[in-house]
């Protein structure tokens, strides 16, 4: 059998009606999106740090045509480098919303947990994470390109630590501002650590960047430790001073976020908020 159509007037409701469904959902999006400052942030965000990475990259490279061939690799190791700080600052940022999309985070702190233990428990979580994709792909790297990461020998414990450390200093500092304003702000997890890819020198020297822009670059540790690591390959030895920096630099910042996440904590609980973490 088939279908008989529609009266003509009812068939122009219904046209009338898919309208005002169509325009309910686009202005239930466009609702959401006005009212959280991360998403407008994450829109204008993504485009301009690509570009100005890229725009570094370029410029740096044109300059210095014969750089990269002085020392194999030298992409690749800030390649997987930069993985590790990535994925221990994510790795431990997602660990921690997997609390927020289950609700789990009130009936969590019923139990006798405290905050820094949580903390430590999401430490424990991001490195399993980092150990399972970072090692995968520089074994990968390994037979692909014949270069081994592992080749920089003990340095790269040194570099290991220090990038952890960061990345784990930028994950406590999104988990508080998470306890303030709930699930509305997930998208700073993997806003917040690109935020100073164009300062740390992954792929070109600290000297590449502009002048204005330099000690910006000097204040982070990424930058002492991707110059580090060029310093090993270029054969110019391990530069003890720089690793010193980068060490010092990340506990001031772990000191920094540590009394940034437990103020934030304390408001949450004070206010309601651990069991209110939706949008």
């Amino acid at each position: 059998m088939t279908a008989e159509p529609l009266p003509p007037a009812v068939a122009v409701r219904s046209r009338g009606s898919a309208r005002r469904r169509i325009g309910a959902m686009f202005m239930r999006h466009w609702f959401l999106l006005r009212g959280s400052w991360p998403r407008i942030l994450e829109l204008i965000y993504w485009p301009t740090i690509q570009m100005v990475l890229w725009g570094f990259i370029t410029l740096h490279f044109q300059q210095n045509s014969s750089w990269v061939a002085q020392a194999g690799g030298v992409l690749i190791s800030g390649v997987l480098l930069w993985d590790i700080l990535f994925r221990g600052q994510l790795g431990f940022t997602i660990s921690f919303l997997e609390e927020l999309y289950s609700r789990n985070l009130g009936q969590l702190f019923v139990t006798p947990i405290r905050p820094w233990e949580l903390v430590v428990a999401l430490m424990g979580a991001s490195l399993v994470r980092v150990g399972i994709g970072s090692t995968s792909a520089a074994i990968l790297a390994s037979f692909i390109f014949g270069y081994s990461i592992f080749d920089l020998g003990l340095p790269l414990a040194a570099f290991f630590l220090n990038l952890m450390m960061f990345g784990w200093a930028v994950g406590i500092a999104v988990i508080a501002v998470l306890l303030r304003v709930g699930l509305g702000g997930e998208s700073l997890a993997w806003l917040v650590i690109f935020l100073v890819a164009p300062v740390s020198a992954i792929y070109f020297p600290v000297e590449a960047l502009p002048d204005w822009i330099e000690w910006l670059a000097w204040c982070l540790p990424p930058a002492y430790i991707f110059e580090g690591m060029r310093s090993v390959l270029f054969g110019q030895g391990f530069r003890w001073d720089w690793l010193l920096g980068a060490t010092l630099l990340n506990i001031a910042c772990m000191v920094a976020v540590t009394a940034l996440f437990l103020w934030s904590f304390e408001v949450a609980r004070r206010q309601g908020l651990l069991l209110r973490t939706g949008e």
